[in-house]
């Protein structure tokens, strides 16, 4: 997984998250078709971007660090493949909030 990110880092204000697996299972133990699981919305940042500059050229940093635990819209982001796995590059100002750990 580290040599992906060697090849890949986001700039500005964009966040790399890979979101967490979607429930396949119910909790009586009932298999939920892949249409009709929930889409996920919660996420893990992976790598961030320097962060975004003002007119005046000051740079603004992202408000997430790798590790964070966010939350994210259900709609937006963009899906990039590196070594297999699937990632999402989001705005920083798109995520809707940090969970705590």
């Amino acid at each position: 997984m580290a040599g992906a990110f060697k090849k890949f880092m986001p700039l500005f204000d964009r966040v790399l998250v890979q979101r967490f697996a979607a429930e396949t299972k119910t909790k009586g133990g009932v298999l939920i078709p892949e249409k009709a699981q929930e889409k996920v919305l919660k996420a893990t940042v992976v790598a961030v971007g320097p962060g975004g500059r003002t007119d005046s050229g000051t740079v603004i940093p992202p408000c997430v660090v790798p590790g964070d635990k966010v939350m994210l819209p259900e709609y937006g982001g963009t899906k990039i493949n590196l070594d297999n796995e699937e990632y999402f590059l989001f705005r920083d100002g798109d995520i809707m909030g940090k969970y705590e750990s």
